[in-house]
């Protein structure tokens, strides 16, 4: 996910996508309910598989790298290249999407999202928060408190939720 850095800063690089302003990244893990279990923060302009290292190094320091049953990402990272530093790293099981699946033009497209939907609300959960969508820290331990505390509100929404839910005292709610 790209956002803007206008004061620049560590950490921050021309964004591809904002006609060259400073910007900055997060590449994210998550559980299979949207809880981020490991993150890492860099300049904009740094490709996402360049950040798969060191994202699978955040979850690993977590310790919860053993923990991953399926391995699921987009097709971006569908290359041998990628496939094979996964299996290096223990994780065989890969739900990746193929590359060159589109349909031809003018045929219909059948979506098909897998489980990276998940990954997606969980960014997007994130960048709802201003300061982490128009981020005016120069320090990048800034920028990982910032995403520390976001993290935090949201597990203790997703606590608060699941207690209303199935707390055998409470009505369940729609």
């Amino acid at each position: 996910s790209q956002h803007k850095a206008p004061f620049g800063g560590e950490g921050t690089g021309p964004n591809p996508t904002d006609r060259g302003k400073s910007g900055w990244k997060w590449s994210l893990a998550t559980d299979r309910v949207g809880i981020p279990i490991g993150w890492v923060i860099d300049g904009a302009n740094r490709n996402d598989v360049a950040l798969l290292e060191p994202t699978l190094d955040a979850v690993a320091a977590n310790g919860l790298l053993s923990a991953i049953g399926t391995l699921s990402l987009d097709r971006g990272y569908d290359y041998p290249v990628v496939r094979a530093r996964l299996a290096d790293r223990g994780l065989i099981d890969l739900d990746i999407q193929r590359r060159g699946t589109k349909p031809p033009p003018g045929s219909p497209h059948r979506l098909t999202l897998g489980v990276r939907w998940i990954v997606e609300a969980t960014n997007t959960w994130w960048s709802n928060y201003g300061q982490l969508r128009r981020n005016t820290d120069r320090r990048a331990r800034h920028r990982h408190a910032a995403l520390s505390l976001a993290t935090t509100v949201l597990i203790i929404g997703r606590l608060i939720d699941y207690r209303n839910r199935w707390s055998p005292d409470s009505t369940p709610t729609r």
